[in-house]
């Protein structure tokens, strides 16, 4: 009995020996990613670990197990999905031990959108499922309140750690909270800063998150160096625009993560191009530069956004363009950076543990 049960779960495995997984690039099987095959008759059961991927990515591959059971002489098969998610190395003094990663948001200068694309990736790794937070660590000019139409004064239920705001279902914590008045200037001396970043991090009930995205300061200032000095950063994620003058500053900018040991995730170029009414692609800023980052940082490139009016005015009226207009086409340019990271960082965490799949179990979804 034991017998014909394994033999035809080996039938099952090698059936599905060349579906691979969107995210590893490699097949499920090999990965360890296809759990608990059960088999009664010509009917299958079993369970398929995603590490991150998107619906229609899932949906593809569901199609291709059941092409290919189907191949081998299974006639119906029950998948079940299972999310999981990698997380850093958390060290006894790690100030946020229940955030599984921390990821930066970095620029090596100003005006580029580095808040614009920190708010968008956070609120589409929100809408993708994963409990987030965005800490806004640009201590001198927070954007955070604007972006996501919030302002209050952050309470304490316990008299130990503060409770963050929260909006769409994201956990916020900004310096723009604790302001009097939010138009005042923040003049601080670095012990300071550095104290207030601590805070940030220790003192606020981040709660359970697999995302924490740290809305950096521009430039090659000390602000990492205090981050990556307090907490197991999980990397960093370098924001640019095409032309030039933006490229000398953030190759800098990944020169000090390189110093520090803070890994480069991605490179997203942001206002990359424009299409006109007619439907003409207008490049403004030039083209490439995104790439050239990404290829000094030996890192991939996680997405284009283009220019459009609507991130602006969504903006400025407090409601991030992925919650206020999730089916635009620069919304879902924002989503696929946001699946495009979740993915790089499976996929680096899934090498550096030689090829084990995560334990821990996650969001457990309905068989079909």
């Amino acid at each position: 009995m034991h017998g014909a049960m394994n033999e035809a779960r080996e039938k099952v495995l090698g059936a599905l020996a060349g579906v691979m997984s969107p995210v590893l690039k490699r097949p499920l099987t090999d990965a360890g990613l296809i759990k608990e095959v059960t088999v009664e008759g010509t009917t299958v059961s079993l369970r398929v670990v995603e590490l991150g991927q998107d619906e229609e990515a899932r949906a593809s591959v569901e199609k291709e197990i059941r092409a290919a059971l189907a191949g081998a002489g299974f006639e119906d098969a029950k998948v079940a999905w299972e999310t999981r998610v990698y997380g850093r190395d958390i060290g006894p003094d790690d100030p946020v031990p229940e955030v599984k990663n921390i990821v930066l948001v970095m620029s090596g200068k100003g005006g580029v959108g580095k808040s614009t694309v920190a708010s968008n990736l956070t609120m589409a790794l929100r809408r993708a499922g994963w409990p987030v937070g965005l800490l806004d660590a640009d201590i001198y000019g927070p954007s955070v309140p604007t972006m996501f139409g919030i302002m209050g004064k952050p309470m304490s239920k316990d008299g130990v750690k503060i409770e963050p705001l929260e909006r769409f279902g994201v956990k916020l914590m900004s310096i723009g909270f604790l302001l009097e008045d939010p138009k005042a200037a923040v003049i601080w001396r670095g012990p300071m800063l550095h104290g207030a970043l601590t805070q940030f991090l220790k003192d606020v009930a981040w709660g359970k998150l697999d995302y924490l995205v740290i809305d950096l300061p521009p430039g090659t200032g000390d602000v990492a160096l205090t981050l990556s000095q307090r907490a197991k950063v999980t990397g960093a994620v370098m924001v640019t625009t095409p032309q030039e003058v933006a490229l000398q500053d953030v190759y800098k900018a990944v020169s000090m993560c390189e110093r520090l040991g803070i890994p480069v995730l991605g490179v997203v170029e942001n206002m990359s191009y424009f299409v006109d009414t007619a439907g003409v692609r207008h490049e403004l800023f030039g083209a490439g530069g995104g790439a050239r980052v990404a290829e000094m940082a030996n890192a991939p490139l996680l997405g284009q956004i283009p220019i459009d009016p609507t991130v602006r005015e969504c903006g400025d009226e407090g409601t991030p363009v992925v919650q206020a207009k999730p089916a635009s086409p620069i919304a879902q340019s924002f989503a696929a950076v946001a699946n495009e990271l979740t993915s790089v960082i499976a996929s680096r965490y899934f090498q550096e543990a030689g090829g084990a799949a995560p334990t821990e179990r996650k969001r457990l979804k309905i068989v079909r």
